[in-house]
């Protein structure tokens, strides 16, 4: 709902403002990992590093099971689960390959995506501006019947997902100028940016489509344009978003390499994944040898299903990320306008989580139980001291 919409936003500029201290108080700090060994040690810093790689893997699935959805818009036999298998598969290691063959080019794709996948967003508002109906709308409100403090909870850890990279504007924060004024800025606008956008988007789309076809749609944005403007728009929508989402794909993949390699030379990982000036290539093989098992796993008789339960999981494991760092900036910070900010960054990162469904939450636990044995078994070598030195933030 509108409801859950602005609730995310506010829990997300709180996030990005928490981020934006982080990134005041410890500059150099190699990404969420170095934030949260900053302030909690090595054993946050190990958590953090392999939940945020997992979670670009397995929300890199979700992307390749969106692209198969808006390719099934030509191919309906790819909605079968065996052929969409296949097909997230087949997009997962062709963006694979064309990253260990030239990473510049994959940057390129990537970038590209971006601006063309704004394309779908800007017709479905333009078709929901001229058939939107009110009623309909109304009737998608809830449809459970459920009061808003159960269903807008429930809905945090989903709508999230629009959100994830807040922390972005906070790697950036040593080349401002003045990071303690236009970081904060930047992450607000940004904030403020996605959830006019998306909000309008998808407004649009309940304000046309009934909900039943919603939830058998795996292919809304081109759905919608179709009953708008015919089939040949719904065609270009679905061109398009195939371009964005096999782009996002490819960005991602370069991602969860420099990720490992990253997580690597913190000694998170096997050396061999952080040798020499550029990623190895046993990095993005081995991300898509994982990739590849989730997709067998979570596979849903519906590509709509597979793509929410993918989405839940990546936004619930994020968003207990961003937890334990607001935890970390509440231990490093001096002032109590940063302290009272990681609270807030806490709270809803927890109250996220918990109203998540269990089938979100579930995987995530295991990961973190699955870390702490390992740590503890295995990696407990490095007693390198917590410096909680706050600096001026």
């Amino acid at each position: 709902s509108l409801i859950g919409w602005l609730v995310a936003a506010v829990g997300a500029a709180t996030l990005a403002l928490v981020f934006g201290a982080l990134g005041r108080l410890r500059p150099d700090a190699d990404g969420l990992a170095g934030f949260a060994e900053s302030g909690l040690g090595r054993f946050a810093g190990f958590t953090v590093s392999l939940a945020f790689w997992s979670a670009c893997l397995i929300g890199n699935v979700a992307v390749a099971v969106a692209a198969t959805g808006y390719l099934s818009f030509f191919w309906p036999v790819l909605k079968d689960p065996v052929a969409a298998t296949f097909c997230n598969l087949a997009i997962i290691w062709i963006a694979t390959g064309a990253y260990i063959i030239g990473a510049r080019t994959a940057s390129w794709l990537a970038a590209v995506a971006l601006v063309i996948g704004l394309i779908p967003i800007l017709i479905a508002v333009a078709a929901g501006a001229r058939a939107f109906d009110p009623a309909l709308f109304t009737a998608s409100w809830s449809p459970s019947g459920a009061p808003l403090f159960e269903t807008v909870p429930a809905s945090l850890a989903i709508i999230f997902w629009a959100y994830l990279g807040v922390e972005s504007a906070a790697a950036l924060s040593r080349r401002v100028r003045n990071p303690a004024r236009d970081v904060g800025r930047a992450s607000i606008a940004g904030v403020a940016l996605a959830t006019a956008v998306y909000v309008a988007a998808t407004v649009s789309v309940f304000g046309v489509i009934p909900l039943a076809d919603i939830a058998a749609s795996s292919s809304p944005y081109a759905d919608l344009a179709q009953r708008v403007f015919g089939g040949s728009i719904a065609g270009l929508v679905a061109v398009c978003a195939i371009i964005k989402t096999i782009g996002t794909v490819g960005g991602w993949v370069m991602m969860g390499g420099e990720t490992a390699r990253a997580a690597a030379r913190q000694g998170y990982l096997p050396a061999g994944f952080g040798a020499g000036d550029r990623t190895p290539v046993a990095n993005p093989l081995l991300g898509a040898a994982i990739m590849s098992v989730v997709t067998v796993l979570s596979g849903q008789p519906t590509l709509g299903g597979q793509f929410g339960l993918l989405v839940g999981v990546t936004s619930v494991l994020t968003l207990t990320i961003y937890g334990v760092c607001s935890v970390s900036l509440f231990r490093l910070a001096r002032r109590s306008r940063a302290r009272i900010v990681a609270v807030a960054g806490m709270a809803f990162a927890a109250a996220a989580v918990a109203f998540a469904a269990p089938g979100y939450i579930i995987p995530s636990v295991g990961f973190f139980v699955l870390m702490t044995v390992i740590w503890f078994t295995v990696m407990r070598r490095s007693t390198a001291p917590v410096d909680p030195t706050a600096g001026d933030a």
